[in-house]
């Protein structure tokens, strides 16, 4: 376990007030506790790979008094979204320790939600950089990065090498192989996360991004910036795979659970998902079968949409105090190690991406910190979640069979209503 700070410096960072601790990002960085310390809970999404029990126990019995409670959230980052907000609009006390979705940092801050933190309690800059970007709002830390992700593609390596292909770089090149694995081996050829959720939003950023470099709005989430002829390119590659069934109907329905069974099980000779999908590969029959590359784009090696989740602390926990102390502990490098090596999850802490002992046990990693240092955040916007549901609306319609709309129609229209939303007081 780190080095932990003093309780009374933990005290000081973040400075009492009564009505302080509900007002939005224009409080001074630190403010927001007035509570102390005592038993808390980590509100997160769902553990699929059972890694996090035992790190939580860890902490439990070195702090008796401070026993962290698990509370499992969805899967699915729009449900996770909708239960964190539900108990903070009533200002519950229920959550302490937030697993923030890394885009919600402007929407949970400039509602009040969450407290500011003082930077220099946590190593930041032994962080992977465009991470850290992630956690900071208005030039405040709002968080603490706790997971990074980006998007990967998942192939079959045992049936490539029997074609002699090489891992597809391009999207012509994994139409073709997906088409051929699916004549001869009979398995589908590639899926994503194509249900209307964030999970699709991301999946065509990640398309639009990979058609020449192409974004849906500016970073700071003030302009729409979607271009007509790499949204229609990212579409069509989406459709074409539908039409010509190398992408199966049943992909529409798939969010990352669906998809990653779909590929361990070995329906799938392609999958786009997250590193954390990696692990129960590897120990299923699939094993040594398959391996990662980045995402392939139009004319090369793709873009990924830059995941993970970080760590903030609810403005309404009366236990604000642990609740910081805890992330400092659960963000350490130890448990950053167990938070890949248990989790398969990709760590935070740049130096783990170099250890040789972990790319031996993990051959992915070089791989992986490529795709993170080269994926794209999305925009810091408050309302970012209402662009996501149009954008996830639009997509779904347009890959639904018999496509009747046009893409470059669908484009047009998708660009009107962002432009309303971007315009909106």
């Amino acid at each position: 376990m780190p080095r932990l700070l003093p309780l009374a410096l933990v005290t000081l960072t973040l400075t009492g007030c009564a009505a302080g601790c509900t007002a939005g990002a224009g409080d001074a960085e630190g403010s927001g506790s007035r509570h102390g310390s005592g038993p808390i809970t980590l509100a997160i999404g769902r553990d699929t790979t059972g890694y996090l029990r035992p790190l939580l126990e860890r902490w439990n019995q070195a702090h008796p008094g401070e026993r962290v409670t698990l509370l499992e959230l969805p899967e699915a980052s729009d449900e996770q979204r909708a239960q964190m907000v539900a108990n903070l609009q009533a200002r519950s006390d229920r959550y302490d320790v937030l697993g923030l979705d890394v885009v919600w940092t402007a929407e949970f801050a400039d509602a009040g939600w969450i407290v500011p933190l003082e930077r220099s309690m946590f190593p930041l800059d032994r962080f992977l950089p465009p991470v850290v970007d992630t956690a900071v709002y208005r030039g405040k830390l709002w968080a603490v990065p706790y997971t990074s992700n980006a998007g990967l593609l998942y192939y079959r390596r045992d049936l490539l090498a029997k074609e002699g292909f090489e891992p597809p770089a391009t999207w012509a090149q994994l139409r073709e192989q997906a088409r051929a694995l699916r004549a001869g081996y009979g398995v589908d050829g590639y899926a994503g996360q194509f249900l209307a959720y964030e999970g699709l939003t991301v999946n065509f950023a990640e398309a639009v991004q990979s058609a020449g470099g192409g974004r849906i709005l500016s970073p700071d989430g003030t302009r729409v910036t979607l271009d007509a002829g790499r949204a229609e390119a990212a579409l069509d590659f989406l459709r074409g795979g539908l039409r010509e069934g190398w992408i199966p109907r049943q992909a529409l329905s798939y969010k990352e659970e669906e998809s990653r069974l779909a590929f361990q099980e070995g329906r799938l000779a392609f999958a786009r998902n997250w590193p954390h999908a990696y692990g129960p590969a590897a120990r299923s029959p699939l094993a040594g079968r398959f391996a990662v590359t980045r995402l392939p784009g139009l004319d090369g090696p793709g873009s990924s949409t830059l995941g993970g989740t970080n760590l903030a602390v609810s403005a309404f926990s009366r236990h604000q105090r642990s609740a910081v102390e805890f992330i400092r502990y659960f963000t350490g490098l130890e448990n950053q190690r167990r938070v890949l090596t248990d989790g398969s999850f990709p760590p935070v802490w740049t130096e783990l991406y170099d250890d040789p002992g972990l790319i031996e046990r993990f051959p992915y990693l070089p791989v992986l910190k490529k795709s993170i240092l080269s994926a794209r955040p999305r925009p810091a916007r408050a309302d970012y979640n209402q662009v996501s549901l149009v954008i996830a609306s639009a997509v779904s319609g347009a890959l639904d069979p018999p496509f009747e709309e046009s893409s470059a129609d669908v484009a047009a229209s998708l660009k009107g209503q962002l432009d309303e939303i971007i315009r909106a007081p």
